[in-house]
Order: structure tokens, then C-alpha cells, then sequence
């Protein structure tokens, strides 16, 4: 029993041993492993997703790029797109490339190539296309797809024509029928059926309206006219069709933002045209931006990282100020280049400085605080700068008047080609505060003791001024023309007692070439005495009767006058650009003046021509005209003495060089109809004509103004 429980402690002893051996070879296993896995913890962090490949795609109609990668990415990669040239940008962060080169031929649709290049711990896919075009990305598994929008057809460019298909057949046909129909979405369609499927067309847009030709083709007379399709509700107002030559011209006359497309079907040929759609979210180019447009599109991007995709798109160097900091988040939809550009400096209170094709970008003040030190320094260093006199010879320019611009003590003289100050501001001083400067009018030279950027500067100045100032000859033709017309009708009726030849007369008429009272007969008068006014023609008629006891006299009397007349007046003057010239001739009429204490004196008016100018040339070779023109003549007598008949126009037209414009115009028309009569007698029909007279007049007056301007090459006199 003894021995049992010794073996029983022994077997007790040998099981614990083997117990504490196996735990402790479990517990040297297990370390290693527990080693390892701390070992391998930091190697998952060291290893970085790669791409493997890289390939072109059509799924269900839609072009994709599919991008496999060794490790599924955890966000979707941002990118940005570029109109011009047409480019796809994708950034990876924390992806290597391991595809052994950097671009890749894909050649598929509108895919052309595929860049890959790797900046520090990102990689940049560029996508290059054809065309520009909008693109989705996502992920799907370990790959990532980008699909990309189909092409949408942009609008033909005006005035480069279309051809559809070219005129294999010679023979000319003519058009079957021409109809307008609605489209989806309210677009408007012009349905033409052609002869045949052999009919060229050339379309194209001019303005605000489409032109479609169809070559060697004619029109029936039914078809020649113009459909007015405003009720229909589409951008097209009008369709007008006509024949020109050997073709048919169709005209489509659309209206507001519009787009078109046009294709052909066999031997019909349809012309849609629809409405633009605004995107509300699209900014439109301002005015004075002529970059290429661009995309863009980022959440929380760096500025530095944004400056450097505007460098990369421009071509540009772009130097970063150190105090450029921070990030921005912007979406621009077809943006010039340079308004995003000041968009986003705009936003963060930058400004550039550009030198040749380098910009500087840093904060305003920054900028500012720059040059006004550097201009500091620049003035400092003129004051230390040594002085140097040099001479000018003026050629045109008097000597004096530059003088005072150089000083700041006023304007040159008028003419002399020297720039002066405008009205009611203080002319400013060329001269440093060291210069000086004297001039001579003898040899009509200028002396300037100054630093050498002033005169230089000074010489500028004299080479764009001191040049010989071009000359208008201004040449006025007053035409004054006259048209008068007058009629007068009269009748002289009387009777008289015995005539003095009554012993030979037996009774009769007698003509002759007037009548005057009492010259026939004893005691003879007249009862109607209404002669015509005015200098007359007369004839005159005697009735006698048997032994000339009794006889009347009729006398009738006319005159008639029709005059014309035209005075043409042309002063002619010659002056110089922007110089004001007179020139006048006339009569100096006298009067007398009395003054307060009751002399008199002799002054003088002035009726006289005259015209006074002030030509200004224009870049384009037009001259503009200030002009006064008087046309004033010596009118009736009066009590106070003669009167004064003025004409006057005052005004400015724009004329071209060697024209002649009409400034101004009088027209005067009087017409007087007087007529005389005995009443009652003079309203009797036909005999009434014997108690009355009659009296017509019309005079008509025109005055007309005409104006040429000529400038003068040479010298040559104005003959």
C-alpha cells in the first residue's frame, strides 16, 4: 500500500513535468507567432495600392476606362475636366503606379491616350480625348470606372457651310414639297422632299438666320413663298424659299437662344432647330476674358495645389508668396482660364503681377507694400542720380510753350502741337524736383539740365508731339434760289356822248389799243374801273351807234410775269486740326447811337458772309465740324435805317475726307389769289367777267447749305 502511493506521487510528479514542458513549448510556438504579428502591423502600412492596368471599354453604349488596382480604394478620387484641350484629370492620393511606363495608346471612340504620372504620394491619370465631355467615376471592387457622356453634336460654326452629299446628277429637278412639323421639346422641323437621294445641300448660318441651298435643283411656282410658323410655338419664325440661279435658297429665320442640327434621310432632308438650355449653374464668360475655357471642380482643395493645375492648363509660371496658405472649394463649368483665375484670387485677397509669361501671386498687401518700397528706392535713387543737360531741336512745337509744360506753369498755344492740361486742373510738372529748363526763341531750341530717365522721357514726349499738325480745307457752297410767278386780269367799262369823227362814222365797232376817258366824245366817263395791277397790255373795244349819237368802250387788260433767280456764295478756308478759323465779307451798315447826354455818334452793323470752322480729323481719316455759318444781306429801309435779312446755322456733323453733306436748309412758298369785283354784276355768270378782276402770285424761296472737308497732304496752295 506504501509502495502504491509512492508510485502515485512519482506518476503525479512525472505528470506535472510533462505538463510544465508542452506549456512551455506552446508558449515559445505561440511567440513567434505574436512577434510576427507585431512585425506585420507596420509592413500593411508600408504597402500602397498600384495600378495594374489600364484599359478602354464599351458597356451598354457608354465608352468606360477601366483602371484595376492592386487594393479597392476608400473614396471615389476627385478630378477636373478641360474644354481645351479636351482632357479628363483624376487624382489618386496614395497610389503608385506599376504599369512600367507612362502612357498608353487607347485609341476607342473619343478615348485617345491615357497619361499616368506620379507626384510624390499621389498619382494624376489624364484622360485625352477628342471632344470635351462630362464623366462619371466610381468604384467596383478593386476597380475604378470612369464612364463618360456621349458627344452631343454642337452647332455648326456660321458661315462654313455643310455639304450633306454632293450633285452627281447633272439634270436640274425640281423640289416635291416643303413642310414645317413640331419636334419634342418644342422644336420646330423643316421637312423638304428632294427630287432624289443625289441632291447636294449646303447649309450654313449667317447671323440670326439659316441659309439651306439645294444645288441644281428648281422650284415650282406653288413653292415660292413664305411660311410664317410663328403660331406654332418654336424657336423658328419664318420659313422663305426662292430660286437663285440654278439653285433653290431656303431662308429659316429663328429667334432667342437656338441651336441647330440637320440631317438626310434618302430623299428627305430635315432641318430641326431648338431652344438652348441656360444652365443656371454655368457662369458665363465677362467681358475682357479670352482664355480657354475649363472645368473645375474641388471640395476642399489647397490653394498651391489649385495654383499649380492653373500653371500646368496656362503654361504660365506661377511664383507662390510664402504667405499663400489655405484651402478652397469651387465648381466652375466652362470658365476662361483667367476669370477662374481671378475668381480664386478674388476669394482669398490675392493679387498677380505678371512679367512676360511668369506671374507673381501674393496677398494684396504684400503686393502693394512691394512696390511702394521699390518705388521709394527708385526715388532715392534719383536724387543721387547725376544730373545731365541736353539740347532739343523743335521743329514745329514753339520753344516757349513747351517750356511751361515742362514746368507746370500752363498749356501750349493752340496748334502748336504741344499737350495741354484739361480745364480747371493744375498742369503737372515733367521735370524732376532737381531739373530746370530754358528755352530760345531765336533758334527755337530747348535746354533741359535733368536726370537721365527724365530726359529720356522728355524726348519721348517731343518725338510723339513736335510733328507737323495735318490741314482741312473746308470749302461751303450757300445756295440761294428764287421762283416767282404773278397773273393779273382787269376790264375798263364806259360810255360818252357824241365822238368827234361822228360826220364820217355811220355806225359800227371801232378796235383799238386803249381806252381813255374822255378822249371819244363829249363828257365820256367810265362806270367799271378795275384794270389789271402792275405794268399791262390793253385792248380796247368802241360800239357806235347811227351817226355816233351814243357809243360804249370796252377795254380789257392783262399781265403776266414769271421770274428765276439762284446766288451761290462758297467760302473756302484752310486750317489747321483742332485750330478754329473765320473768314467773312459783307457790308458795314452805319447808324447813329445817342448817348445819355443827347450826342449822337456813327456805329456800324455788319451784313456780311461768313463761316467759322473748327475741323477735328478722327483716326479713321473722318472730319467732325464745329460750324457757324451767317448769310446775312441788307434788307427794306426803315425809319431807323436799313434792316438786316439774317440766315443763320450753327451745328457739327461728322463728314468723310473729300465728301459733301447738306448741314441745313430754308424753304419759303407764298401763294396770293386777290380778285376785284362790282357785287351782284361780278357774280353773274360769264357777262360777270366785265365787273371784275383778278389777281394770282406765287413766290417761292429756297436756301440750301453744303459742306466738303479735304485734308491736305502738302503744301501746295488752295487754288
Amino acid at each position: 500500500m506504501k509502495r502504491y502511493n509512492m508510485s502515485w506521487t512519482y506518476f503525479n510528479l512525472v505528470l506535472a513535468s510533462c505538463l510544465i514542458f508542452l506549456a512551455g513549448i506552446a508558449n515559445v510556438k505561440a511567440q513567434p507567432l505574436a512577434v510576427a504579428g507585431e512585425s506585420a502591423q507596420p509592413q500593411a502600412e508600408v504597402t500602397r495600392p498600384s495600378i495594374e492596368s489600364i484599359k478602354g471599354a464599351v458597356q451598354s453604349g457608354a465608352e468606360v476606362l477601366r483602371v484595376d488596382l492592386t487594393q479597392a480604394l476608400t473614396d471615389v478620387p476627385q478630378g477636373f475636366s478641360i474644354k481645351t484641350p479636351a482632357r479628363i484629370v483624376l487624382d489618386l492620393p496614395g497610389v503608385v503606379s506599376s504599369l512600367g511606363r507612362s502612357a498608353l495608346d487607347i485609341n476607342q471612340g473619343n478615348m485617345v491616350s491615357v497619361s499616368v504620372v506620379q507626384s510624390g504620394e499621389r498619382s494624376r491619370l489624364v484622360l485625352n480625348l477628342k471632344q470635351a465631355t462630362n464623366y462619371m467615376a466610381h468604384l467596383e471592387g478593386k476597380a475604378l470606372l470612369v464612364v463618360l457622356e456621349p458627344v452631343v453634336s454642337q452647332t455648326l460654326e456660321a458661315g462654313a457651310p455643310t455639304v450633306f452629299a454632293e450633285n452627281k446628277n447633272r439634270n436640274i429637278a425640281p423640289i416635291k414639297d416643303i413642310d414645317f412639323r413640331t419636334g419634342v421639346n418644342g422644336s420646330g422641323r423643316v421637312v423638304v422632299n428632294l427630287p432624289n437621294n443625289q441632291v447636294g445641300v449646303d447649309i450654313r448660318q449667317r447671323g440670326q438666320t439659316l441659309v439651306v441651298e439645294f444645288m441644281k435643283s428648281t422650284l415650282p411656282e406653288g413653292l415660292k413663298r413664305r411660311l410664317d410658323v410663328t403660331d406654332f410655338g418654336t424657336p423658328v419664325q419664318s420659313v422663305t424659299t426662292f430660286q437663285v440661279g440654278d439653285r433653290v435658297r431656303m431662308l429659316i429665320e429663328p429667334k432667342g437662344n437656338w441651336e441647330h442640327s440637320a440631317y438626310q434621310s434618302d430623299d428627305q432632308f430635315v432641318v430641326e432647330v431648338k431652344q438652348t438650355k441656360v444652365d443656371p449653374a454655368k457662369l458665363t464668360p465677362g467681358v475682357g476674358y479670352s482664355g480657354e475655357k475649363m472645368s473645375l471642380n474641388f471640395q476642399n482643395i489647397e490653394i498651391r495645389t489649385l495654383l499649380q493645375v492653373f500653371s500646368e492648363h496656362t503654361g504660365f509660371n506661377i511664383v507662390t508668396s510664402d504667405s499663400v496658405v489655405g484651402n478652397v472649394t469651387l465648381r466652375l463649368q466652362d470658365v476662361p482660364w483667367d476669370q477662374a483665375l481671378e475668381i480664386v484670387l478674388q476669394s482669398k485677397g490675392l493679387g498677380v503681377r505678371k512679367s512676360g509669361n511668369v506671374m507673381w501671386i501674393a496677398p494684396k498687401d504684400e503686393i502693394i507694400a512691394k512696390e511702394k518700397l521699390e518705388r521709394e528706392s527708385n526715388v532715392a535713387l534719383e536724387n543721387l542720380e547725376p544730373l545731365r543737360t541736353q539740347s532739343f531741336v523743335l521743329n514745329y512745337a514753339k520753344a516757349a510753350d513747351l517750356l511751361k509744360v515742362l514746368t507746370g506753369q500752363g498749356a501750349g498755344g493752340a496748334g502748336g502741337g504741344v499737350p495741354s492740361a484739361a480745364p480747371g486742373t493744375a498742369a503737372p510738372r515733367l521735370l524732376s524736383p532737381r531739373g530746370s529748363a530754358i528755352s530760345d526763341s531765336r533758334t527755337n531750341q530747348l535746354f533741359v539740365t535733368d536726370v537721365s530717365s527724365r530726359l529720356e522721357a522728355i524726348q519721348e514726349l517731343i518725338s510723339k508731339t513736335d510733328i507737323a499738325i495735318r490741314q482741312v480745307l473746308i470749302e461751303a457752297r450757300i445756295v440761294e434760289a428764287s421762283d416767282s410767278f404773278s397773273r393779273s386780269l382787269g376790264v375798263r367799262l364806259g360810255g360818252g356822248g357824241n365822238a368827234v369823227d361822228a360826220a364820217t362814222t355811220q355806225g359800227g365797232i371801232q378796235f383799238g389799243p386803249s381806252y381813255a376817258a374822255g378822249s371819244v366824245g363829249a363828257g365820256p366817263g367810265s362806270f367799271v374801273n378795275l384794270p389789271a395791277s402792275g405794268a399791262t397790255g390793253t385792248f380796247a373795244v368802241s360800239i357806235f351807234g347811227e351817226g355816233a349819237a351814243r357809243f360804249l368802250n370796252l377795254e380789257i387788260s392783262a399781265m403776266e410775269a414769271d421770274g428765276k433767280g439762284k446766288i451761290v456764295s462758297s467760302p473756302r478756308v484752310v486750317t489747321a486740326d483742332k485750330v478754329s478759323a473765320v473768314i467773312e465779307q459783307g457790308t458795314e451798315l452805319p447808324y447813329q447811337v445817342a448817348s445819355a447826354s443827347g450826342a449822337t455818334s456813327i456805329a456800324f452793323r455788319k451784313a456780311n458772309l461768313k463761316l467759322e470752322v473748327t475741323p477735328q480729323i478722327t483716326p479713321e481719316g473722318n472730319v467732325i465740324l464745329e460750324l457757324d455759318i451767317n448769310k446775312d444781306s441788307v434788307g427794306q429801309l426803315t425809319t431807323a435805317g436799313y434792316a438786316i435779312d439774317t440766315k443763320h446755322v450753327k451745328t457739327q456733323v461728322l463728314v468723310e475726307n473729300g465728301g459733301t453733306v447738306v448741314i441745313g436748309g430754308i424753304f419759303t412758298s407764298i401763294e396770293t389769289n386777290n380778285e376785284s369785283k362790282i357785287p351782284f354784276l361780278g357774280d353773274i355768270p360769264i357777262l360777270g367777267n366785265l365787273f371784275k378782276g383778278s389777281t394770282r402770285s406765287s413766290d417761292k424761296k429756297e436756301l440750301l447749305v453744303f459742306i466738303t472737308p479735304k485734308m491736305i497732304s502738302d503744301k501746295a496752295a488752295v487754288r
